[in-house]
């Protein structure tokens, strides 16, 4: 599908980051980027957010290059969305709505698939007026009533009864990790959650430390649900669990944080973060600060953090560890993909375990015999994370509502 980007620069230091993010984020949804169109201004334009004249140019832009779709590298109003796709003649998507796509295209669980499909109903909810334009509203008179406030109210309320469902599941879904973490917490397993900004390398690095096989691709978005496995660290540790989570982007849309908060809970309740830093990127640090935003908004700021910069062998850095002032480790330099510094990653995680309060080694044994081995060449214990409430998945959903047709996303 032939796309073009539209970014306004509203001032912000890394404005040129964002429209290349964009770029990414298109090609991951299954569009082609033909033509990218910036411009200037101080605030958005209450009706066409670009300004009538820009609007315009646009136009001409997507008949000359014969574009199917526009991407807003922003947050659109329902009446922007609808006054550009009638002056453009061609479908308008902005920022949320392509990373919702992504989403949508990207569950693979049933837990994912239900975390998703929320978040598009919320924001397919505002956006109801679209779809009946082509009805006639109440004029008043005799036989002059439409039915599309009619039609509008039936569908809000099918929405409204299939939101009610999907949060009955997903608290239901919740109840069942709560399970399984006190589970774990008798047993006073060390948890550890692998987080960063999407394409950081989390699920190559979570491959290499665990053996586990997950989906790994360049691209923004590659994983959305999350992955557990055991992992042996030697007999001062004995086991600790680490999860693969959802990558974060710049301006999550607070739809999908939401809606993803029963995966995110993982990261909350864990004992340690690795924080999975793209070293070769000229913008890590403001991706750094986009995923501690999250981290914020989720309450767990609060967790002990250490900081992996992946990719070294593209960045010209060496393994190696950095300790802060407390003598802590603070940083850990690795290249997931060849396996540099991943030694040195296993002793930061035996150093943070041991450092732990009130930690007692969980050794997994079977049939009398260490499993030290058999972990080691990564032959690691599934936690079943990802099988909760199969017997959900075969029964009918009552209220099914069609959302509109996703787009296309992904990791290194």
């Amino acid at each position: 599908m032939r796309a073009a980007l539209v970014g306004i620069d509203f001032g912000a230091g890394d404005f040129d980051a964002s429209v290349e993010e964009l770029s990414l984020l298109a090609r991951s949804a299954g569009a082609e980027p033909i033509t990218t169109i910036t411009a200037k201004r101080a605030s958005p334009d209450a009706a066409y957010f670009v300004g009538s004249g820009k609007a315009d140019e646009i136009a001409q832009a997507c008949l000359a290059e014969h574009i199917e779709i526009v991407i807003f590298n922003h947050a659109l109003s329902p009446a922007q969305q609808r006054n550009l796709e009638k002056r453009l003649n061609v479908r308008v998507l902005d920022r949320t709505s392509l990373i919702l796509d992504i989403f949508a295209q990207r569950a693979q669980s049933h837990e994912g698939k239900l975390q998703v499909e929320l978040a598009q109903l919320q924001h397919l909810a505002t956006r109801l007026i679209r779809g009946w334009t082509h009805l006639e509203r109440q004029k008043g008179g005799i036989g002059l009533r439409g039915p599309g406030e009619t039609q509008l109210e039936t569908d809000r309320r099918l929405i409204g009864e299939r939101v009610k469902a999907l949060r009955a599941r997903l608290v239901k879904l919740r109840k069942q990790h709560e399970t399984q973490r006190r589970s774990r917490g008798r047993n006073q397993t060390f948890s550890v959650s692998l987080v960063g900004y999407t394409n950081a390398g989390k699920s190559t690095l979570f491959n290499a430390l665990t053996k586990a096989g997950v989906y790994v691709a360049n691209q923004l978005f590659a994983t959305l649900d999350t992955t557990s496995r055991r992992l042996y660290l030697g007999e001062e540790v004995g086991s600790v669990v680490i999860s693969d989570t959802v990558g974060f982007v710049r301006e999550l849309p607070h739809q999908l944080v939401a809606a993803f908060r029963a995966t995110l809970e993982e990261t909350i309740h864990a004992d340690l973060l690795l924080h999975v830093v793209d070293a070769a990127s000229p913008v890590r640090m403001e991706q750094i600060e986009q995923v501690n935003e999250v981290l914020r908004e989720i309450g767990a700021d609060h967790i002990p953090q250490i900081l992996v910069w992946n990719k070294i062998d593209a960045a010209g850095f060496e393994p190696a560890i950095e300790r802060d002032e407390y003598d802590k480790i603070s940083r850990v330099f690795v290249s997931a993909i060849k396996g540099d510094g991943l030694d040195l990653l296993r002793e930061a995680i035996v150093e943070a375990a041991k450092a732990a309060p009130i930690y007692r080694p969980a050794v997994a044994r079977h049939d009398g015999t260490d499993q030290a081995a058999d972990e080691w060449d990564g032959e690691e214990d599934d936690l079943d994370v990802d099988q909760d409430d199969r017997d959900d998945q075969s029964r009918p959903d009552d209220h099914d509502v069609a959302v509109s047709p996703s787009t296309n996303a992904g990791s290194r």
